[in-house]
């Protein structure tokens, strides 16, 4: 027994789901997001954690950790290689300090859309409507023209008054 797929129908329509803009611009935020993420823990562990660690006197954070089983190391790498268990607390502050700096910039950048979006907003609203077509100009002087000439209006008449129409076009005629 085969089954079929939908062989080349599928693959037409693959094709067609990848190649819409949306799925394109995810990809191409997956891959800025991954990059900004390595440019952020650069700025936590490169530019960050170094002075704070002087200001701690001394103290690198990130090799702060608590040793759960085995004998004790002097720093995480030496405990990693030993294979001690170890709970990596000042790890999991860098990682805190990375995502509060990414969440910053996330929400300056989502502030700045925001505004960016309501002074468009604004400026729609303020802009005059566009003029009527020509033809709806001539259409609207062609029928005051005709009220003026006439003498009268070309609302709808009333239920039951069908002959007010002729009766406005016999008095014309005869004025």
């Amino acid at each position: 027994m085969v089954i079929d797929i939908g062989g080349q129908e599928m693959l037409r329509e693959f094709r067609d789901f990848a190649m819409r803009g949306n799925v394109i611009d995810l990809a191409v935020g997956v891959v800025i997001g991954a990059a900004f993420g390595k440019i952020v823990t650069s700025l936590v562990e490169d530019v960050i954690m170094p002075p704070m660690s002087v200001i701690l006197g001394g103290i690198d954070v990130s090799n702060w950790f608590l040793t759960l089983a085995g004998d004790k190391a002097a720093t995480l790498e030496a405990a990693k290689k030993a294979g001690v268990v170890t709970l990596n607390y000042g790890v999991f502050l860098n990682v805190i300090i990375q995502f509060v700096i990414v969440a910053f910039a996330i929400f300056i950048v989502i502030k700045q859309i925001n505004r960016l979006r309501a002074l468009t907003e604004r400026q729609a609203a303020a802009a005059p409507p566009p003029p009527p077509p020509r033809s709806e100009t001539l259409l609207a002087e062609i029928r005051d023209l005709l009220k003026k000439w006439s003498g009268f209006s070309l609302a709808p008449a009333p239920p039951g008054s069908a002959s007010r129409f002729r009766a406005s076009v016999l008095d014309a005629r005869a004025g």
